[in-house]
């Protein structure tokens, strides 16, 4: 490599790449603190230095259905991205997450010469194994944080190499309750307060279908348990804004329970996590991030029809909430379409209130251990390594 600057392209698609891209990009940086980061970025990737070229919250769309009402603008964003770095080339591109938009771009900018890395694997492992081929057509090596992927790409002869997770080695094997309840920034909890964590997802769609159900199960709850907080962590202000609006309509509505205490927070997740004494969240990373917290859940979620009869056909694993994957057991209650109901959610949140919720889960410990592989500076050694340059 020569002494200039390197040039490193990265786009992330939704919030947990952005978690992901930040903390490479920062190793990156320990080693190369002139490095150049441009791509689509979200809040943590612009808190390290990375500009963004489009607002990282027009690729958060999720669903076959969902996707086709965006296709023109996702398209000619994609094209403009191309169009960036074909005429200023990068020494790498990086996809994180977001195979969709990603895995195609990935595909044009590798034709041209540059060195490209998709950051997470796409769910071979769950549907359309043979998609593993036009990945390798793709990419010149895949970094994925869950171990089992590596063994489908290893099989094909693929270039893959496991990380772990990022959020595995951040947070601590036995959270500190007590410390994130005092940490919270804008929530007062008193001493025998119990603490039901929401998060509806990150995406405008996730919290338009999953809010209003999640508040009413909350409302169930709070009629059997006393002194009982609610706290809604949003990602970014415009969530943070669709949530208070739902939230203001719900308080509006006869089934709000007067003595439920609702706080919608920003970015505070993962103490919201840690200081709750039950969870009901969107199934996706954020469950992931709730095993680490160690802390009980129910994971739930909701398609359009038409993309769950279609992901009923494909779909292949036994479960969908990343810890019951990990686990290949039930070890949390993960439900789906009409299962997603008040009723059904509130049965198994209940029990949540009455027991030792402190009690840490074994099995949520021994994954934790699992995916605990210092991922940001493995993930910053394999893309320096790609491309030549210093990596340790």
């Amino acid at each position: 490599m020569s002494e200039r600057p390197l040039k490193i392209a990265i786009v992330a698609g939704e919030a947990s790449g952005d978690v992901l891209a930040a903390g490479m990009i920062k190793q990156i940086l320990a080693i190369h603190p002139d490095a150049q980061f441009t791509g689509i970025a979200g809040p943590n990737m612009l808190e390290q230095g990375c500009k963004t070229l489009f607002d990282m919250e027009e690729l958060s769309v999720m669903g076959i259905v969902e996707v086709l009402s965006r296709i023109r603008r996702l398209l000619f964003i994609r094209k403009s991205v191309l169009q960036h770095f074909t005429e200023d080339p990068p020494d790498v591109f990086i996809g994180v997450d977001a195979p969709d938009f990603n895995l195609p771009l990935e595909k044009k900018l590798k034709k041209l010469g540059i060195k490209t890395v998709h950051y997470v694997s796409p769910t071979v492992w769950a549907w359309r194994e043979n998609r593993i081929f036009g990945i390798a057509e793709a990419t010149n090596l895949v970094l994925s944080i869950f171990p089992f992927e590596k063994a489908v790409y290893d099989k094909h002869g693929f270039p893959c190499q496991f990380v772990g997770h990022t959020m595995a080695d951040d947070i601590a094997l036995y959270p500190d309750q007590a410390l994130a309840r005092q940490q919270l920034d804008g929530v007062e909890l008193s001493e025998n307060a119990k603490v039901l964590a929401l998060l509806p997802g990150s995406r405008g769609g996730e919290v338009s279908m999953l809010l209003e159900i999640f508040l009413l199960s909350a409302s169930k709850v709070c009629a059997t348990v006393d002194d009982l907080h609610v706290i809604i962590p949003a990602v970014n202000e415009s969530r943070k804004n669709q949530i208070e609006a739902i939230v203001a309509t719900f308080k509006d509505s006869p089934k709000y329970p007067k003595n439920m205490h609702i706080s919608v927070v920003m970015r505070q997740s993962r103490n919201v996590m840690i200081a709750a004494d039950g969870i009901l969240l969107a199934s996706g990373t954020a469950s992931l991030e709730a095993m680490l917290c160690k802390r009980p859940m129910v994971v739930a979620y909701r398609l359009k029809w038409l993309t769950h009869q279609i992901m009923k056909v494909m779909y292949k694993p036994n479960y969908f909430s990343l810890p019951n994957v990990l686990a290949d057991k039930p070890i949390v209650p993960e439900l789906l379409q009409e299962e997603v109901n008040p009723e059904t959610i509130s049965k198994y949140l209940i029990p949540m209130f009455s027991g030792d919720s402190l009690k840490v889960p074994e099995e949520f410990v021994g994954l934790h251990k699992m995916l605990k592989q210092d991922a940001d500076k493995q993930a910053a050694a394999a893309v320096l390594k790609l491309i030549g340059a210093q990596y340790e």
